[in-house]
């Protein structure tokens, strides 16, 4: 299914317009950000996005403030740290990036006892005080499988490339790529490394293991090292396999190379960097007193050959491409739910 169906089955609007008339009873509400990783392009359009939409809300007067951190390494120790902090600065609600789904637990429930509205989103909390809005991470793992079975119905040796060690996103995608591996024994997982969903970190892992592997045909992905991928198999001269890419601008690109060269097919998907303000949305929506379930579902953005170039071009260079939520989306999201 191509991003657009994607996007309208799941009922949300691409849209960023605030509506004013909207706003009641959170215009002097305060709402922080704790992010506990920023070292790739997803996270840096993750952001991008958060600022953006957050900047809007704020001078429209939805909510009083929409503050931004993120730790100077990714350890839960420090997030944890970051989150008492700003429990003591009197923030109304806290949305939440995570390292851990559970060594933030502790600090999450003392906000929580605090009266503060927790929203986690991407690196979800297990707190059960908490929100969490998330896309089903292993279903990403495993759709890659499910094509590449379809692409080459002969199977083969794949390689795996892993996000940000210790991380649950990292975990969930792997868990579904093996469930595909068992689905489709066809393929077999012949090496794995961790490219903390960077090319430049992704590039030199799979520089480093290649050797060590046979032929391969397929290189099963988290976004961000499709690219980097890539440039390492083409530098050892070892015939290019498969890679499923996830929708970062230099991916992107560089399958519109191949596809115009040779005729080369894969397909892209990850989650939405903008999917922070959705999590900013569905903090003010409970601020607002609305009721909302305690764990709300996004579909992932999958880019397929047909629709590769329509993506390319609204994908910011050095980005990834992107859907950004308004309030209208949120309250959508959270009536699909109940």
């Amino acid at each position: 299914m191509g991003i657009r169906k994607m996007l309208l089955a799941s009922a949300v609007a691409v849209c960023v317009a605030v509506p004013v008339s909207a706003f009641a009873d959170t215009s002097g509400k305060k709402i922080a950000l704790s992010n506990n990783y920023a070292g790739n392009s997803w996270r840096q359009a993750m952001l991008t996005s958060w600022d953006k939409v957050t900047g809007e809300a704020v001078k429209a007067g939805a909510v009083a403030a929409a503050d931004p951190f993120t730790t100077a390494e990714n350890q839960a120790t420090e997030q944890a740290a970051q989150i008492q902090n700003m429990i003591l600065q009197g923030y109304d609600a806290i949305v939440v990036n995570a390292a851990s789904p559970t060594a933030l637990n502790g600090a999450v429930k003392e906000a929580c006892d605090a009266g503060i509205t927790v929203v986690s989103f991407d690196g979800i909390v297990t707190e059960p005080c908490a929100w969490r809005i998330a896309v089903d991470f292993k279903e990403m793992g495993r759709s890659q499988v499910e094509y590449l079975s379809e692409k080459l119905p002969e199977g083969g040796n794949l390689l795996e490339i892993r996000g940000l060690a210790g991380v649950f996103v990292d975990d969930e995608i792997s868990a579904g790529i093996h469930e595909g591996v068992k689905q489709f024994p066809q393929f077999k997982v012949v090496g794995s490394v961790h490219g903390d969903w960077a090319q430049d970190v992704a590039q030199k892992a799979v520089a480093g293991i290649l050797p060590s592997l046979p032929e391969i045909v397929g290189v099963v992905t988290q976004g961000g090292d499709g690219y980097g991928a890539a440039q390492a198999i083409a530098a050892a001269k070892r015939p290019m396999p498969v890679i499923v890419m996830g929708n970062r601008e230099d991916e992107l690109k560089w399958w519109k190379e191949q596809k115009d060269a040779n005729g080369y097919e894969t397909m892209s998907v990850s989650i939405a960097p903008g999917v922070s303000t959705l999590a900013f949305w569905v903090a003010q929506q409970i601020l607002d007193g609305k009721e909302v379930k305690k764990d709300l579902v996004v579909p992932f953005l999958r880019i397929d050959q047909d629709n590769l170039e329509a993506n390319l071009a609204t994908t910011q260079a050095g980005g990834v491409a992107n859907v950004e939520y308004s309030q209208a989306d949120a309250i959508k999201v959270i009536e699909a739910a109940q």
